[in-house]
């Protein structure tokens, strides 16, 4: 299969203990995703309240096939009272990071959420250090917008962030 057969899909309970892998593996989560042991029932607490499907955020499983390669998730950021737009994250295996799946699961979340939700603005964050996601993220179509100064703290010491967005008419199938 090719990189095209990438496709997004709700998280079935069976998923589960693929995102459990997340905050119980350090291995899965590094090295830029491993902020500590975290509460390794947080994905079936989330999945039970609403099938990881929410006015103000959500999950779908990235799959090529039947296999799950991880996941895509976003939330609402309100800077105004009046206004919201997204901001969306990835969190992918160690065995299918670098074969460009990461680029095409950013491309099917931007197409969904523009299709499904009237924001203008979705955006994604990741630590300076992070070069792999930050060419993922440009070749997906986002803009760098600037470096955030010691945004996060992992691993012992404050990291740089990076903040990229893109907008509804940079896609023209979107307007």
């Amino acid at each position: 299969m090719s990189v095209d057969h990438v496709t997004l899909r709700p998280v079935a309970e069976d998923d589960l203990p693929v995102l459990e892998r997340f905050l119980t593996e350090p291995e899965t989560a590094t090295p830029f995703q491993w902020f500590g042991w975290r509460d390794p029932d947080r994905w079936q607490r989330k999945w039970a309240e609403n099938r990881m499907l929410g006015d103000d955020a959500g999950y779908l499983m990235v799959v090529r096939g039947e296999e799950g390669l991880g996941f895509v998730g976003w939330r609402k950021i309100r800077p105004t009272p009046s206004t919201y737009y997204w901001n969306m994250g990835i969190g992918l295996l160690p065995e299918a990071r670098g074969k460009g799946w990461g680029t095409r699961a950013h491309r099917e979340l931007v197409r969904y959420l523009f299709a499904h939700t009237t924001v203008v603005r979705i955006e994604a964050d990741t630590e300076a250090e992070n070069i792999a996601e930050q060419r993922a993220l440009e070749k997906a179509g986002f803009t760098r917008e600037g470096v955030l100064r010691s945004v996060g703290f992992r691993d012992g010491r404050w990291r740089d962030g990076v903040r990229y967005s893109i907008l509804r008419d940079d896609l023209p199938d979107m307007r």
